[in-house]
């Protein structure tokens, strides 16, 4: 069933919604609760593309109200066929129970108007926000025939305005002049003068299929730069699915060169973006980003660092606001990793001080709380346990929940912070942060092989203690930026092979979450790439399907579509950081990646197939390429990747291994 449709902020199945509006069309008596004005549908009167979506919907006694729906930046467009001689409504719903917002009707402007204060990270941090509102402007093509506004559900005919917990309004419409009425929704965070500016600006005219032919044209325009020659129907439809996850985060919070913080609760001059799900989107989904949509690169950057200078911190899930949700600081591996592959359009000098206050700076309460998974009602955590961090190398169990996973990660964004404080000339600062983020081998228990948690006494915890959203087989090869020196801490590569192999055939490998996302690309580092081949094979077959769920686990902003759109490339970001690509097995015979400047990088592997999935030679540009590996600068630069595939193993980069991080004298 469907009671309405959302102008919807929320970015992630796990993250709430906030300042949002709900229309809903109705025939017959109006109908406000959203239990009683559902409405039943089959998936086989849907369409669904980037740029367009319809329905038809039962409305009962044999008759459908077709609803229509394309979008612009800020706005939406709507169109609504109903059945004839029936009274037809749109209700539109401010707020929900328990929330306090206001709603307005006018008549001889057909607009209904109102602001909705709602937001999830309000339950979860201790940020005021008084001045945070969703403001939204409905305007109809044709005369409300008649109105309403409700409050707590009681309607009131007639009534123009509403203000309190669960608000609304409705319009009525005369279909004896017409079946069709068409609504413009515009949104703002800054103000209704502002939805209304947006609404102006993005959707001048009453010309629905002008606003959707733009953003077809959009659409086509990203989705185009990468051609596939080869893929199946299915993989066809799996790639530019998840191409479309893919681009559609972080997104836009500005209005026409003007944003309202979340971080500040005041309105600014400039760009900004938000929904940065970091600890799933550094992996890859970023890494795509500087490919696919460089352009916009600088200015998540530039945003994160309007977040820290307004609120304090860079954030590691704005939802608008500062959520404390997954672990680690990983807006410092975004920074860092745009820095490195050369972006140059925010300030290095301010992006240092954001990044070295995460490494550097305890949370408030940090050793007086034990930071929970989304604890309510708790100041902004950063990384919980830095204080522990920095006196013992690791970060305690019987101190800070997670402590585990949150060691390991926070070494990688240690790591991630020297290559900012390189950038910046800070030589000192840059070997400190290198030796700091080989506080990852504080947790490595040689006699088991794994890595495990530890209590502040130094003694071993319990294996299954200290985790997020994972255990000691997910963890004990996260160790992004150093792949040689755990290869080294566990034995050597025979040691390191045989635990990976058991992990694969344990069944261990749990893609359908995020710190699972690079395993089977390490054995490019073990001297057995054709089991690199081999996997990614097998987990792009097995987790990707062409159906409504056939994303194994969430999307996540992107990020398990990410991994796909790389791996059917035929390389993968396993340290988005350092600006490489491990190279994998490519799904297709050819796919043309269109870079800046009118250049393309193509890959081509004619022999591809689902049997032949082996690596047999490689050539980049015409040359030998004997090592498993391509770089952003390479990719970025336009070319040639030319693989020659087969059906068995072959020794092709089994003989690279990869050099250790290095460690300065204290």
């Amino acid at each position: 069933t469907i009671a309405g449709f959302i102008g919807t902020h929320q970015p992630a199945i796990w993250m709430g919604d906030y300042g949002y509006v709900t229309l809903a069309p109705e025939v017959d008596a109006v109908k406000i609760s959203p239990d009683s004005r559902k409405l039943p549908f089959r998936h086989a009167d849907e369409i669904a593309t980037p740029y367009y979506y319809s329905v038809l919907v039962d409305a009962g006694h044999s008759r459908q109200i077709r609803t229509e729906i394309t979008a612009t930046d800020h706005c939406g467009l709507m169109r609504f066929t109903f059945p004839e001689n029936a009274t037809a409504s749109v209700v539109v719903e401010a707020t929900r129970p328990h929330i306090e917002g206001f709603v307005r009707v006018d008549p001889a402007a057909r607009e209904i108007a109102g602001y909705n204060p709602d937001r999830m990270d309000a339950h979860l941090t201790n940020v005021a926000l008084p001045n945070f509102k969703g403001y939204f402007v409905v305007r109809f093509d044709r005369s409300l025939a008649t109105h309403g506004v409700y409050l707590r559900e009681a309607a009131e005919p007639g009534g123009t305005t509403a203000t309190g917990p669960n608000v609304g309004a409705y319009a009525s419409f005369d279909t004896a002049a017409g079946r069709v009425v068409e609504a413009k929704v515009g949104t703002s965070f800054i103000s209704l003068e502002q939805a209304r500016a947006n609404l102006e600006a993005e959707i001048p005219a009453w010309d629905f299929e002008g606003v959707r032919t733009q953003l077809e044209r959009i659409w086509n325009g990203k989705l185009g730069m990468l051609s596939i020659e080869g893929a199946t129907d299915e993989q066809r439809r799996i790639f530019y699915t998840g191409l479309y996850h893919a681009l559609l985060y972080p997104k836009l919070i500005s209005e026409h060169g003007r944003y309202y913080s979340a971080f500040d609760d005041q309105v600014h001059e400039g760009v900004s973006y938000t929904a940065y799900s970091l600890w799933d989107t550094f992996r890859a989904e970023n890494s795509l980003l500087t490919l696919l949509a460089p352009e916009r690169i600088d200015d998540m950057v530039r945003s994160l660092l309007q977040d820290y200078r307004e609120g304090g911190w860079m954030p590691k899930w704005p939802n608008p606001s500062y959520t404390n949700i997954m672990i680690a600081t990983h807006a410092d591996a975004l920074v860092a990793e745009a820095i490195n592959k050369g972006f140059h359009g925010f300030d290095y000098q301010l992006a240092y001080a954001a990044v070295y206050k995460d490494a550097m700076t305890p949370p408030e309460g940090d050793t007086t709380r034990d930071w929970h998974d989304r604890q309510p009602g708790v100041p902004y955590e950063a990384r919980p346990g830095l204080t522990y961090y920095k006196q013992l190398g690791y970060i305690p169990v019987d101190k800070t929940a997670e402590s585990a996973s949150e060691t390991l990660e926070d070494a990688y964004d240690d790591y991630a912070v020297a290559q900012v404080a390189r950038a910046v000339g800070r030589k000192a600062d840059y070997r400190f942060f290198v030796n700091r983020s080989h506080n990852y081998r504080n947790l490595y228990n040689s006699v088991r092989g794994f890595m495990q948690a530890k209590h502040a006494d130094g003694s071993w915890a319990r294996p299954e203690d200290g985790w997020t959203e994972g255990d000691q087989w997910v963890y004990t090869y996260s160790v992004l930026h150093d792949i040689p020196g755990l290869m080294a801490l566990m034995g050597g590569p025979g040691k390191f092979n045989a635990r990976l192999d058991e992990l694969f055939r344990g069944g261990h490998n749990q893609h359908d979450n995020e710190p699972s996302h690079h395993y089977a690309y390490l054995y490019d580092f073990s001297g057995q790439p054709w089991k690199t081949q081999l996997r990614v094979r097998e987990i792009a077959d097995r987790y990707y399907k062409n159906r409504p769920d056939g994303v194994a686990g969430n999307e996540d902003c992107g990020q398990m579509s990410a991994w796909y759109i790389f791996t059917a490339l035929g390389f993968y970001p396993l340290d988005p950081v350092s600006g490489e690509y491990m190279i994998g097995s490519p799904l297709f015979r050819k796919a043309t990646l269109d870079v800046p400047n009118g250049r393309r990088f193509v890959v081509s592997a004619p022999a591809s197939s689902a049997a032949n999935l082996y690596i047999q030679s490689a050539h980049l540009n015409g040359r030998p390429l004997d090592i498993p590996i391509v770089t952003y600068a390479q990719i970025e630069a336009g070319g040639l990747l030319e693989f020659d595939m087969g059906p068995q193993p072959s020794k092709w980069a089994s003989l690279w291994r990869g050099s250790p991080l290095p460690s300065f004298p204290q």
